[in-house]
Parts: C-alpha cells; structure tokens; sequence
C-alpha cells in the first residue's frame, strides 16, 4: 500500500471520530445549555469564594513572612550584641596582656640599660687598670732605686751604730740601775692602788647588802595583788573585779580587746571564787599565751626551687634591711647561698646600709642607681641569681605607709614583673613589723596581705621599750606564721619564735617572785 492511501485511511478514520464527537455534543446541547444559563452565579461564587481564600493565604503568608522577618531581625540583634560582647572581652584581655607585657618590656629594657652601663663601666675599670699596672711599673722602679739608697745609708747607719753601741753599753748599766729604782717605787704604788681596790670592794658590798634589804618593786602582777615581791607570797581570790584588772593590763600590753577578753576568760574558767597567787596567775596567763601562739610559731619553709624567691616588705623604720642582713647571715651559716637585691632604690642611704650588711654577712648585693625602677631590678636581680645557681634571693622593699596608694601600687608593679619571670614567685613575702607600733600592726598586716599575699611575719625592736603584746594579738586574729623575732641591733640578733620563751618573757614567769 503506497504512503498517500494509508494517510486517507488515516484521516478517514480520524474524521468518523470527529463527526461522532459533533453529534454527541449536539444530542446533548439542551443539557449543557441549561448548564450554561445556570452557570454565571455559581461561577461568580466560586470566584468570589477563591479570591476570599486566595487573599486570607496572602494575608497568612504577609504574616508569616513578617513573623519570619521579625525573628530573623531578633536573631541578627542577638547576633550583633553577642559580637558586641566578644569584641569588648577581647579588648580588655588585650588592653591587660598589653599592660603586663609594657612593664616587662620596661623591666627588660631598664635590665639591658643597666648591662650596657655595666660595660661601660667594665671598659672603664679595665682602662683604669691598665693605667694602674703602668703606675705600678713605675712606682716598683723607683721602690727599686730607693732600696739601693736606703741599703748605702743602712751601710752607713751601720758605721754609725757600731759607734753608738759602745756607748748604750755604758748607758745600759745606768739605765740598769735606774730601773731597779723604778721598779721599787712601782711596787709600792701597786701596794697602794690594791689597797685601794678592797676599800672600793667593801664599799660596794655594804652598798649591795642595803639595796638587798630594801623593799623591791611589786611589779604589774603584783600591783594586781596588792602586795611587794620581799613581802610573804599572798594570796587573791579570783573574781569579777580582779578579772577587770587583768583585761585592763592586757589591753594596756598591746594584745586589744578580743584577744585580752578571750584570754581573761580561758583563765577563769573553773576558777573563780579562788584564791591564786602572782606566780599561779603568771603561770596561767603563760599557758594561755602560749597556747595562742603555738599555731604560728613555724620556721620559714625552704623549697626545692632555684633561686627561692623571699619579697621583704614593711612600713618605714620597721627593721627590713637589717633583718634582710641577719637572715642572710643564718642561711649563709646553714650553708645556703644567698643574693641580695636592694630594691629600695628611692633612698642612696638606705642602699648603703644593705651593703654593709651585705660585707658582714659576706653575701653579695646587687644595686640599681638611685631613681631607678625597683620591678626592673628585681627582674634582673631573679636572672642573675638563677645564672649563679643561688639558692635563695632575698629583695628589699623601699619602706611605704600602707595608706600610700601610689607607693602600694608600685609594690604590686613589683609583685607582677617576678610572677612574670616565675609564676610561682614570691615563694616568701616576709612582712616585718615594729614592736613598738602597738595595735597599728593589725592595719599593717591586713592592707599587706590583701597586696602582696604576706606569707609570715618578722617581730623586731623587742628589746627596746615595746610592751610585745601585739604579737599576741596578731596570732590570735590572722594565724600567719612567725618566724623570727628582733632582740638586738647585732648580725645573730635574730631568733626563731619559741612561743613558750615569749610568754615566760612577756608575764616575767622567769622573773623572781
């Protein structure tokens, strides 16, 4: 079958379709018109039915996208203010780490100045040695020529002397006799210079045995029993007035009013209505005492580290260099190896007199020139001692008023640029205390512990006229550690704390009743 006869067929067929398709729509015209008339209104409702749907999903979808626009400006201004906070942490760990790496790199450059100053110095001294040896050179020429002139005059003198000697030999025998004379009329002097003496030795014995006979003083403790220490031992019994004078001596030795009334009242417990004696009250009040301050009577530690690091701080006039002296002088006997750094760089006088303590203990001491920056010295002062491979650094303080804010500040300035070498330095910060400052101590230990984290305490000028009670008091309330105590001006004046020793010294237990 050729192509254009099977596409009649085709379209043939395809037309039959069509014309069945015609006729059905038109055997069926009443019915889609009827639809058709019908349709306007219902189609208007669906419309206007559709349009209603259509704008409330517009309006859920305005509203959906506010939401969701909202939320999302919410979650940028949360994003915003977090980014806000970060840059604000990150600023002020910078604005810190920029302080501390300011002050070593003062710290550092103050040390590299004074390395180049020392050069300078080294190079100086090197020259003036030169010129020492060349002076000495000369000086040995003319030692030289002058021993050949003094070895023709001793030749000389020799001649001379050969002369004279016959002549001291006739002068020999007259002094001989000159002198047994002299010898006579010493001796009699001698005779009466002793006699003398045994006259000015009973003098004083008859002066003895009158101040013996005498009536003695009573004392604080006996004034409280109303008797003197020559009359017969008596007796008080033990009651609320008597208490009231205990704790108004107490009080008036410096120990304050909480550690006088806890101590009073330690005393009386189960013994009141009692009749007690001075030295029964004396024994009491040392046991109290001692029993108060046992807890605080411990050694400075020693550590393993090289170089341990002691800071030494205090008021000015409380007995810092020369503790810092005494105590290198201990620790160099036990066989320590000691540096000391005088970082009172404010007072030339001050400098000097930690150097001569240095000389006595025979330990070196490093300086810094007047003015300088004590943190810097310290700095330089830790590397120095770590390169000697000393065993302990000691490093005064310049003495400041601990309501000195400024002068506090530069102490903790001090404090930083050694924990930046080593954090875990200062091992020691010794706070040293005057005795005779009384209850000011209590202020002293409370604002340096608070600055400098005060590891133990130094009690000086307790053989002067200080009535000691403070340190009582000092126990009683903080419970640091007291390591020594100062009772002389001396290299060994300086004593580790026994606290039995000081009450017995405090109440005059070791006195004789």
């Amino acid at each position: 079958m050729s192509f254009f006869k099977k596409m009649k067929e085709r379209l043939f067929k395809s037309s039959s379709k069509l014309d069945e398709g015609l006729e059905a729509i038109v055997e069926d015209g009443g019915v889609v018109e009827e639809i058709a008339e019908a349709a306007p209104d219902t189609l208007a409702q669906e419309a206007q039915q559709r349009a209603e749907e259509a704008r409330q999903a517009d309006e859920a979808r305005l509203a959906e996208e506010r939401r969701a626009a909202e939320q999302a400006r919410l979650a940028r201004e949360a994003e915003a203010a977090a980014h806000a906070a970060r840059l604000e942490a990150e600023a002020q760990a910078a604005e810190r780490a920029a302080k501390e790496a300011a002050d070593l790199a003062e710290a550092q450059a103050q040390a590299e100045k004074r390395a180049q100053d020392q050069a300078r110095r080294d190079e100086a001294a090197a020259q003036a040695a030169a010129r020492q040896d060349a002076e000495r050179q000369v000086q040995a020429e003319r030692e030289r020529a002058a021993r050949q002139e003094q070895a023709r005059a001793a030749e000389e003198a020799a001649r001379r002397e050969a002369e004279r000697a016959e002549a001291a030999r006739l002068a020999q025998i007259e002094a001989r006799e000159r002198a047994e004379e002299e010898a006579r009329a010493a001796e009699a002097a001698r005779a009466a210079e002793l006699a003398r003496a045994e006259q000015e030795a009973a003098r004083r014995a008859a002066e003895a045995e009158a101040a013996a006979a005498a009536p003695k003083s009573p004392g604080l403790l006996g004034r409280i029993l109303g008797r003197s220490s020559s009359a017969p031992v008596m007796r008080r019994e033990l009651d609320d007035d008597m208490l009231e004078q205990l704790e108004e001596l107490l009080i008036a030795s410096d120990m304050g009013v909480d550690t006088a009334l806890r101590i009073t009242a330690n005393m009386a417990e189960g013994r009141m209505g009692k009749k007690l004696s001075v030295q029964e009250i004396k024994e009491l009040l040392a046991q109290e005492i001692t029993r108060v301050m046992e807890p605080a009577a411990r050694p400075m530690p020693l550590y393993p580290s090289k170089p341990q690091v002691v800071l030494v701080v205090g008021v000015n006039g409380s007995g810092k260099t020369t503790t810092i002296g005494k105590l290198a002088s201990q620790f160099r006997a036990a066989g320590k190896s000691v540096v000391i750094a005088a970082g009172d760089t404010f007072r030339a006088a001050a400098v000097e007199q930690l150097q001569v303590w240095g000389d006595r203990a025979g330990v070196p001491v490093l300086t810094a020139p007047e003015g300088s920056d004590p943190a810097s010295l310290a700095f330089d002062a830790m590397e120095k001692a770590a390169r000697d491979g000393a065993d302990l650094l000691l490093i005064d303080t310049a003495g400041r008023l601990q309501n000195r804010t400024d002068l506090m500040e530069e102490l903790a300035k001090i404090v930083r640029v050694i924990r930046k070498k080593d954090p875990d330095a200062p091992h020691n910060t010794l706070l040293v205390l005057d005795a005779t400052t009384g209850q000011n101590a209590l202020s002293q230990v409370k604002t340096f512990q608070e600055l400098a984290d005060v590891s133990g305490l130094v009690m000086t000028k307790l053989d002067g006229t200080a009535k000691g009670g403070v340190l009582v008091a000092l126990a009683d309330k903080f419970g640091l550690p007291i390591h020594a105590i100062g009772v002389g001006e001396q290299i060994d004046d300086l004593d580790a704390f026994d606290p039995e020793d000081y009450a017995a010294a405090l109440t005059g237990l070791t006195l004789q009743e």
